[in-house]
């Protein structure tokens, strides 16, 4: 029997990640709630084979710690992370042990990105329901709507500097364009292409569980 650890929730739901890890026979797989500091000493009560950080908290408690994460790779559980919280520590530990998969742990882990703010958002504490928009996922859809020819570059970095402005909590697509100097055509067309675009986060998590799963076939 295989022991999994998932802490996740907000970039992925639990019922979402549960029909991609879920369908395997001798597997546990336990879902946690986004990773604080002291969560993984309690993991190791549970000898888990594999722990995957998706989400974590940034400001409401203290954060998960780079030793607790070296602890557990040093009991020779495997450490995966992606996403969120998950994306930078294993920016920051991959050299050690810590596998990153996904989008978000590429920005980081080449200087791309470089502060947690980039990735956090407002939660809703009981539902895990994102009550903002991570800026992470705001640069990675107006650059591809760069690409896409829907926006131009310096509309993009207008939008972007609008964003960076707004205190993580209070970020949002519709605060950040109600504040741009973009026509209302411009608008409406990204409007169009936002509701099309992927949530890179989510991806980010997918992707790390699409690899757990192919670490225990």
């Amino acid at each position: 029997m295989v022991k999994i650890i998932i802490y996740g929730g907000l970039s992925l739901s639990f019922d979402e990640s549960k029909e991609i890890l879920d369908s395997h026979d001798d597997v546990e797989v336990i879902y946690e709630r986004p990773i604080k500091r002291g969560d993984l000493g309690q993991a190791l009560k549970q000898n888990p084979d594999i722990i995957g950080i998706i989400d974590g908290v940034f400001h409401q408690n203290s954060s998960v710690g780079h030793k607790e994460i070296l602890n557990v790779i040093d009991r020779g559980i495997t450490v995966v992370g992606s996403s969120s919280m998950g994306a930078l520590r294993a920016s920051e530990l991959d050299t050690l042990g810590m596998k990153g998969i996904g989008y978000v742990y590429e920005q980081y882990a080449t200087g791309k990105v470089a502060s947690d703010d980039d990735v956090a958002v407002m939660l809703d504490s009981a539902t895990l329901e994102s009550l903002s928009e991570p800026l992470i996922n705001m640069d990675y859809v107006f650059s591809n709507a760069v690409d896409e020819n829907v926006i131009t570059q310096k509309q993009r970095d207008e939008l972007i500097q609008i964003a960076k402005s707004t205190f993580y909590p209070k970020r949002n697509y519709a605060q950040t364009l109600s504040e741009s100097s973009l026509d209302g055509d411009t608008k409406s067309r990204l409007i169009d292409f936002i509701r099309t675009s992927k949530d890179i986060k989510k991806e980010d998590a997918k992707a790390l569980l699409e690899y757990i799963v192919q670490l225990i076939e």
